[in-house]
């Protein structure tokens, strides 16, 4: 293999994370928060959001692109409906206030809704599924990017792959959906690339117009697809709308003029399911269907697991063994 791994203890992964966030100038707590929440995704295997992606993050900071101090501020409320000014602030710090604000919104109202402008990539957006649904409630999440896929049949970028996040409580833990709009997030197609490994699926086209399994060729043309087609499509585009309406903040295609990938908008719904009518018998219904799911007749022996089971099991493991790390990622962490 090109790029060997090694595995890396998650207190050893989370210490000097803080450290470095701590030289960039944060306030302990700010540096203790990042730390933890880029560790926690390495530690459920989302190593593109987490590990991976801390240089970039670092990268952003030392630019001006992320300011570290930025906290946000609220611009307007109607009910259970906020709108809130990013600041151009760190983005998970960002989308960890806003999911704490729209909780406290979903206790006064029974739903509230957080529409943050002017932030900067929340990095994991299933963190904040997990976030909510552990503390009890049903949580609906996107972000918008910058122009990373084409509209179905076009060739140019005018969408963003819009991650969608969706969760609700699950026994002690959670259920919870994390998915970009392309069929792979360029994270994922980054690290298959560097790992010179194929995609299971085709993910996107090659500069010929083929559908390829080969993340470098998609990674060359720019040109991902889109999940579902023209559906995925479709909803990428409505989820930007909605994005930029909600929170009075950009668009992809204003996003796509900035310096780099900044000033986005973001979503954030959570509904607080124990003040349903029908509160009593939620865990009960939950667990049925997920039972129903399980006894699914698999192809193959395939593991048929609901969206949020795998990363339990990866949690589980890297915790007990340690967390894979590409050598070279891990190399220019240090380096940092």
């Amino acid at each position: 293999m090109l790029n060997p791994t090694i595995v890396v203890p998650a207190a050893d992964m989370q210490q000097l994370f803080n450290s470095i966030l701590l030289k960039q100038g944060f306030t302990a707590e700010r540096a203790l928060a990042c730390a933890e929440l880029f560790t926690n995704n390495s530690i459920d295997g989302v190593y593109t959001h987490g590990v991976n992606r801390f240089p970039r993050f670092i990268e952003y900071i030392q630019k001006g692109y992320i300011d570290i101090h930025a906290t946000p501020s609220l611009k307007h409320q109607w009910g259970g409906v906020q709108q809130w000014d990013g600041n151009l602030g760190p983005g998970p710090l960002n989308a960890i206030h806003a999911t704490n604000s729209v909780m406290q919104l979903a206790q006064q109202h029974g739903i509230g809704c957080v529409a943050l402008a002017n932030t900067n990539h929340w990095m994991r957006g299933g963190s904040y599924g997990w976030q909510a649904a552990k503390a009890g409630f049903a949580f609906i999440g996107w972000t918008n990017t910058t122009n990373l896929m084409p509209a179905w049949g076009a060739v140019d970028n005018k969408l963003g792959n819009n991650p969608l996040v969706m969760a609700l409580p699950y026994e002690q833990e959670a259920i919870v959906l994390d998915m970009a709009m392309s069929q792979y997030s360029f994270g994922a197609l980054e690290l298959a690339d560097m790992k010179q490994e194929q995609l299971p699926v085709y993910g996107g086209f090659d500069i010929k117009g083929q559908l390829t399994t080969d993340p470098g060729a998609i990674r060359a043309s720019r040109r991902p697809l889109p999940i579902g087609y023209w559906k995925g499509a479709g909803l990428a585009l409505l989820l930007d709308i909605l994005a930029a309406v909600l929170s009075g903040g950009l668009s992809v295609h204003e996003v796509a003029k900035q310096q780099s990938e900044m000033s986005v908008s973001q979503v954030f719904i959570a509904i607080d399911i124990n003040k349903l009518g029908n509160h009593s018998a939620i865990a009960q219904v939950v667990q049925n269907i997920i039972a129903d799911y399980h006894r699914s007749i698999p192809e193959n022996n395939r593991s048929i697991t609901f969206p949020g089971e795998r990363v339990m099991q990866t949690r589980q493991r890297n915790l007990q063994h340690g967390i894979p790390v590409v050598k070279e990622v891990w190399e220019q962490v240090k380096g940092l």
